[in-house]
């Protein structure tokens, strides 16, 4: 049962009384499903037929869902497995959506299951990236790239850790910048849904994953959504495994006749640069997150990502006074969350 009121979920209850009839909700089932570090909250709402719904409530001036819709549509032109939207209020900011379970491919992943599990989830990465179509989705470009990775400057070292860089530290990591910025933009552009993760792909009677969290969908390099994939926030891998699904992935893409580099080891050095390019970003949303929004559980996460920012910066000599700068304000910790 939802204990607190408040006025967004008054209008909610009142968007979905005339829908009662049709689908047969039984709102006094209302209940959260899920939140997640944005503003968008999530409900699951059972029915007399035994079929339950999703509805989102995302307040427009911070959440607009007109870019989850977009989304949704063209996941679902090109064949993916996302919610089927029933219901919607653009102007309220209000979904009403089929449910695609209550397990993530987090919840139930092991060692044993994952080789098969990813296999899913790099067939329905494949098929989104063959679907792009240029000029569709907003370019995740220059301009953006850095703004993220201006967030671990901003809120991870300044904030969170409190260090104040020299003007030397400041040369050092703009150098690291413009490098992963440059190698990031030199491989092909596709859809990207940018927050690909095992949290973020459902567990379904198909065998193919469902697909959620896809609103900040940009086009942009296609190694942006494997680099997510294979390095989580929230759970490690071993490096041969990790290395293992890139080749599949690589292999797949290329059949597929994507457009990435004929040897692998070039691949993969862009795969490290953009993960790289990605775990500086997060290290600062997940400050971000507890200073200016008041959830915390998120930082309990930031040393999964400095291993992954130190390991992946001391195989390159161009990227190695990265580490030097961690070593100035980071002490050296070994991520605390699941690890296979």
């Amino acid at each position: 049962m939802i204990e607190k009121a408040d006025t967004r979920l008054d209008a909610l209850r009142v968007w979905l009384t005339p829908l009662v009839p049709c689908y047969g909700l039984a709102l006094e089932s209302l209940a959260p499903a899920s939140a997640d570090a944005s503003f968008r909250r999530y409900f699951r709402l059972a029915s007399d037929s035994g079929t339950t719904y999703i509805v989102m409530d995302a307040p427009p001036e911070k959440e607009p869902v007109g870019p989850y819709l977009k989304v949704q549509e063209l996941m679902r032109k090109a064949g993916l497995n996302v919610p089927v939207i029933y219901e919607k209020n653009e102007e309220a900011g209000f979904i009403l959506m089929s449910d695609l379970g209550q397990k993530t491919y987090l919840d139930v992943l092991t060692l044993e299951n994952a080789p098969a599990l990813f296999d899913g989830a790099v067939d329905e990465l494949i098929s989104w990236q063959k679907a792009t179509q240029p000029a569709v989705l907003p370019p995740y470009d220059e301009s953006v790239l850095r703004r993220e990775l201006q967030l671990f400057p901003d809120w991870y070292i300044a904030r969170h850790r409190g260090y104040t860089m020299t003007e030397q530290d400041k040369v050092d990591l703009e150098r690291v910048f413009s490098r992963l910025v440059a190698d990031n933009l030199a491989v092909s552009s596709v859809y990207v849904h940018r927050d690909y993760m095992p949290r973020n792909l459902m567990v379904s009677d198909t065998g193919r994953p469902g697909v959620i969290d896809f609103q900040d969908a940009l086009i942009g390099p296609i190694t942006y959504d494997i680099a997510s994939l294979m390095r989580d926030a929230f759970v490690s891998w071993p490096e041969e495994f990790v290395l293992d699904m890139t080749i599949r992935y690589w292999e797949k893409a290329r059949r597929a006749k994507l457009a990435v580099p004929e040897d692998f080891g070039d691949f993969w050095r862009h795969v490290e640069w953009m993960g790289l390019q990605r775990h500086l970003k997060v290290l600062g949303i997940f400050a971000r997150i507890n200073y200016r929004d008041g959830k915390p559980k998120y930082l309990a996460d930031t040393p999964r990502f400095l291993e992954y920012v130190r390991r992946t910066a001391n195989r390159y000599d161009e990227l190695k006074v990265l580490n030097r700068l961690l070593d100035r304000f980071e002490p050296v910790k070994t991520a605390q969350a699941v690890t296979f």
